[in-house]
């Protein structure tokens, strides 16, 4: 990393709610740290393999952003969800993820169940070095689809991710299951 860009930092203890810059960084300086970090090869290295599990990280994100290294053992994926209010980016590090997103902004409460109109679906597979940018209320699941390759990658959202909403799907129907809170993360 240069040394206009600090490395990320593991955080050892929670963000307090609110202890974030106002204005926050942009989804393009969210873009920028995680196609850093995902570069930085010793950060890359520290992350804790499972075969079996996911396992994260916690970084210290630009402006007070909240920011995850992600390793991805073979088959493993998010399930669909969103972010909320949050901006976001992530890069693939290691190995190739998918994500499967909508190209709807979805109404953000009030609902239970919708119907989804045909064109929505997008799908983007991200090799190592690749990265994307997102915007609020961005839907979508993030898969490792290989059978044999673990896969890394790192993400960023600002503000801190103050909720995330957790859908299945069946066709064109998508369903609210469950939001979770940061307190369920922890």
């Amino acid at each position: 990393m240069s040394q206009s860009a600090p490395a990320p930092a593991v955080i050892t203890a929670p963000r307090p709610a609110g202890a974030y810059a106002p204005g926050g960084p942009t989804a393009a300086e969210l873009l920028g740290f995680v196609r850093r970090a995902a570069a930085d090869r010793e950060l890359i290295a520290s992350l804790p393999r499972d075969p079996e599990g996911r396992t994260w990280l916690r970084l210290d994100g630009p402006r007070g952003s909240e920011a995850w290294l992600i390793g991805w053992p073979p088959g493993t994926g998010t399930g669909w969800h969103d972010h909320a209010e949050s901006l976001g980016a992530f890069a693939t590090a290691e190995g190739q993820l998918t994500e499967h997103s909508l190209a709807v902004r979805l109404p953000a409460s009030g609902w239970k169940t919708l119907e989804l109109n045909e064109g929505v679906d997008r799908r983007r597979r991200l090799s190592a070095g690749r990265a994307r940018a997102f915007g609020r209320h961005h839907v979508h699941e993030v898969l490792n689809e290989s059978p044999t390759d673990h896969a890394v990658s790192v993400h960023a959202y600002y503000p801190p991710l103050p909720l995330m909403r957790r859908f299945s799907r069946s066709g064109a129907v998508l369903r609210l299951e469950q939001v979770e809170r940061p307190e369920d993360w922890q």
